[in-house]
C-alpha cells in the first residue's frame, strides 16, 4: 500500500466519522452548505487583509463542509434537486466570494496586474460554470 493511499484511507476515515455525527445531530444537509458560505467569507475578509496562511487553514475549514454537505444528504436520506442546485449555487459564491478578498487585497496594495489576474479567474470562474450548465442542458448526451 503507498504512503499516499493510507492517507485517503486516513482521510477518508475522518470523513465518515463526521458526516456520522452530523448525521446524528439532524442538522440540515442545506445548513450545511450555507455555513461553508460564511466559512468561506469569512476566509475572503482574510485574504482582503493579506492573511494567506489563516486564509488557507479557513478554506481547508469550509472545503470540510462542502465535501460533507451531500454525504449528509444521502445518509439521512434527504437529497432533493433543490439541494444539489443550491449546493451548486453556494459554491459558485463561495468561488466568487475568495476571489473578491483577493482583488481588495491586491487593490490596496495598487498590484494592478493582480487585480486585472484575479478579475480574469473570477471571469473563467463563472464562464466554466455557466457553459457547462448549458451544455448539460442543450446537448442530451453531454455529460460535462
Amino acid at each position: 500500500m503507498t504512503f499516499t493511499r493510507l492517507i485517503g484511507l486516513g482521510c477518508n476515515y475522518v470523513i465518515r466519522l463526521i458526516v456520522r455525527g452530523l448525521a446524528l445531530s439532524r442538522i440540515h444537509p442545506n445548513a450545511l452548505t450555507f455555513i461553508g458560505l460564511l466559512i468561506n467569507m469569512w476566509a475572503a475578509w482574510l485574504l482582503s487583509r493579506g492573511e494567506f496562511l489563516h486564509a488557507g487553514l479557513v478554506i481547508v475549514g469550509a472545503g470540510i463542509f462542502d465535501m460533507v454537505d451531500g454525504r449528509v444528504a444521502r445518509e439521512t436520506n434527504q437529497v432533493t434537486r433543490f439541494g444539489g442546485f443550491f449546493d451548486s449555487v453556494l459554491d459558485r459564491y463561495s468561488d466568487l466570494i475568495l476571489l473578491i478578498g483577493l482583488l481588495v487585497y491586491y487593490g490596496k496594495i495598487n498590484r494592478a496586474p493582480y487585480v486585472v489576474l484575479t478579475g480574469v479567474v473570477m471571469m473563467a470562474s463563472v464562464m466554466i460554470s455557466y457553459a457547462r450548465s448549458r451544455a448539460e442542458n442543450i446537448i442530451p448526451t453531454c455529460k460535462v
